[in-house]
């Protein structure tokens, strides 16, 4: 008991220690207060740092591996399809463009599986994954090389497309899977932590506030406090100091609340919307590959057909649909969808997308993307009832040109189509990024400059009331 009367002598009784312990209590607050939006503010810094140079970029290079692995074979397809008789009677700007095209992929494959194999360092799946594709890579570019080999000799043609066969059935059995779960795998993380970083800034928003608020109720019973010992109706220096302290609360809390909103933009606005158009348009480019197939490999034209089909419907899924009817059902679905953008007729990427509109100008452009896809599918009609009306040599070189009018013009038109919308959503994500870490490093300097003030300016009040007592 006498211990416990001496400490309260000591650290309350008096004038003198109930200023001082109030002061203490303001300058402890103020200080954590101050750690913790520093810490708040490096960490949101991280954060921004973690989905601009690691998580949108590894996701991205997972989408363009499958892309270019798409593009490599449909390329390939089109070298042999475009090249005739040991380079006899061949289109030459189909060839030309094909052959270029093929070279770009192949170097783009080699410089994507290096990046992932960095990326993926210190995940055991993932590195499984890459050195799978690594090795199965190597014996496809193997079996593609002999199918070429083949081809260039008079009459290898039926040599050719067996190696083409067999890389291809490699591609779809392997490749590709290992390449759509890197996709899978490296999107998963980036939500993951994307969930747990918004998570977290809630949490901290939470702590803010409640250590803001124990803070100005502090400086707040220390005003009154001098108000009735000294007779006085306010300090000016704590009334300052209040004034910095509230405004440091509100500083901080606009920090953490603009980058959880700017977190929000980056991912579920502008990358989920990026994910979605990368994986339609590598579907595009085997969907496109696929119609090369058809014509170059007669003996298999049921399975490319019905695979044209089933990417046709993963880009725009229509229920029941055949490809006899797909361009009806197409047509039928999309009037509904323009008179009411709600409707559910349809499924597939292109609606994911058209769900998750947010950008000015990004539903024109996703709009705009769905009807040059449409003139693309009726583009392969066309192909298919000149080759129903044994017109093959026709329904290649409408495939393979590149005049305006034919698939590839229309193609092309589509991907740029693809493209435009891909653009907008990632400026947005860059914007989002760029905004989120201007809200941390133009508001988290004035939060702490305001709490190091405010405890500048308590201890200045309260020195010549101290004073007094000396």
């Amino acid at each position: 008991m006498a211990v416990r009367a001496a400490l309260r002598r000591r650290f309350w009784a008096s004038v003198p220690a109930r200023l001082r312990l109030l002061r203490t209590a303001t300058a402890v607050l103020t200080a954590a207060l101050a750690l913790l939006l520093l810490v708040a503010g490096l960490a949101a810094n991280g954060t921004w740092d973690g989905v601009a140079d690691r998580d949108a970029p590894r996701t991205t290079s997972a989408a363009d591996l499958n892309l270019a692995l798409n593009d490599m074979d449909a390329q390939a397809a089109n070298i042999l399809l475009s090249h005739g008789d040991a380079g006899k009677g061949s289109l030459k700007t189909p060839y030309d463009k094909a052959f270029g095209f093929y070279g770009d992929a192949r170097r783009g494959i080699g410089h994507d599986l290096r990046t992932l194999a960095v990326a993926a360092q210190g995940n055991r799946a993932d590195e499984k994954t890459v050195e799978s594709l690594t090795d199965d890579f190597a014996e496809y570019q193997e079996l593609i090389g002999r199918a070429l080999e083949s081809d260039d000799r008079s009459g290898g043609k039926a040599s050719a497309v067996d190696e083409y066969r067999r890389a291809t059935d490699l591609l779809q059995s392997r490749l590709l899977p290992a390449s759509r779960m890197l996709v899978s795998s490296n999107d998963g993380s980036f939500e993951a932590r994307y969930i747990a970083a918004r998570s977290t800034l809630s949490g901290r928003l939470i702590a803010v506030v409640a250590l803001g608020v124990l803070l100005l109720t502090a400086l707040g019973v220390l005003q009154w406090y001098l108000a009735r010992r000294f007779r006085r109706i306010l300090n000016p220096a704590v009334l300052a100091a209040s004034v910095c302290a509230l405004l440091a609360v509100i500083l901080g809390a606009q920090m953490l609340i603009s980058t959880s909103v700017q977190l929000r933009g980056a991912r579920r606005d502008a990358f989920d919307s990026v994910v979605a158009l990368s994986r339609a348009r590598a579907v595009a480019y085997d969907a496109n590959a696929d119609e090369s197939r058809y014509l170059l490999d007669p003996q298999w034209r049921a399975q490319y057909a019905d695979a044209f089909l089933a990417k046709s419907q993963k880009l725009y899924g229509i229920q029941g649909a055949t490809l006899a009817t797909y361009d009806a059902g197409l047509a039928a679905t999309w009037k509904a969808y323009e008179s009411d953008h709600h409707d559910l007729l349809f499924t597939g990427e292109f609606r994911r997308e058209l769900d998750n509109i947010t950008f000015n100008g990004e539903r024109a452009a996703a709009e705009k993307t769905v009807e040059t896809y449409a003139v693309y599918q009726r583009d392969d009609r066309k192909i298919r009832a000149l080759v129903a009306a044994g017109k093959e040599q026709e329904a290649t070189e409408f495939c393979m040109g590149w005049e305006p009018g034919t698939s590839n013009a229309h193609f092309g038109a589509w991907m740029t189509a693809l493209d435009r919308v891909t653009d907008i959503n990632q400026a947005h994500f860059a914007e989002s990024v760029r905004t989120g870490r201007s809200a941390v490093s133009g508001l988290l300097p004035w939060a702490d400059g305001l709490l190091v003030a405010a405890m500048l300016l308590t201890a200045l009040g309260l020195r010549p009331r101290l004073a007094e007592f000396r």
